[in-house]
């Protein structure tokens, strides 16, 4: 298969995730679409939430894509009327980052019976957390010494964690198949990051 067919059959199969998702499929189209320009994609991952707060379920898809150069990350997400709209709307984003921007990619995996884990057996869930330095967390703590009856002020001490993009898919909500894609979207961006470094 030529470069030009797999490219188109990867879009395809961007553009029908996004529709199977059934959330507001034109205008998250769109946006990715914009976003990816003309560059050939390798991978991709759609991912609907669902959420309650109060009396009101909200909606959120998050697409991320990754081509050659960039990994792109949508979020849209619905609103109800307020004070700023009468009606109900839409609020969706798109970001670029440049793959060498990548700092960290971290894949956990939740696993029943792990005694008896075999090779190749789908995780029950699949947390994704990727970091490029755009929002960190920081936990600060008062910093103290070794002896109990110091009164000095020693500071603070605390860890700076990256903390840009952090998604979870399960196999019992999202269903087999998008915890595969999961998978295979966090090895293609691990594989990414790693021809960057060489």
């Amino acid at each position: 298969m030529d470069v030009m067919a797999k490219t188109s059959l990867t879009t395809q199969g961007l553009r029908a995730a996004i529709e199977r998702s059934g959330y507001y499929p034109a205008l998250v189209a769109e946006a990715v679409e914009a976003a990816v320009g003309g560059e050939p994609i390798r991978s991709f991952l759609v991912h609907q939430e669902t959420t309650f707060d109060q009396n009101e379920v909200r909606r959120h898809v998050t697409v991320l894509v990754l081509t050659g150069n960039r990994f792109i990350v949508s979020h849209t997400d619905e609103q109800n009327a307020d004070t700023t709209s009468p009606t109900p709307y839409a609020t969706t984003s798109t970001e670029s980052v440049k793959i060498g921007r990548i700092s960290s990619v971290v894949v956990s995996r939740v696993v029943a019976n792990p005694e008896s884990y075999q090779p190749g057996t789908l995780p029950r869930e699949v947390v994704l957390t990727i970091g490029w330095g755009a929002v960190s967390r920081i936990d600060l703590e008062p910093a103290a010494c070794g002896d109990p009856n110091c009164e000095a002020d020693h500071g603070y001490t605390g860890n700076s964690t990256a903390d840009d993009l952090s998604l979870r898919v399960s196999e019992a909500g999202d269903g087999p198949d998008t915890v595969r894609q999961a998978l295979a979207f966090a090895q293609a961006i691990s594989e990414a990051t790693a021809d960057v470094t060489r």
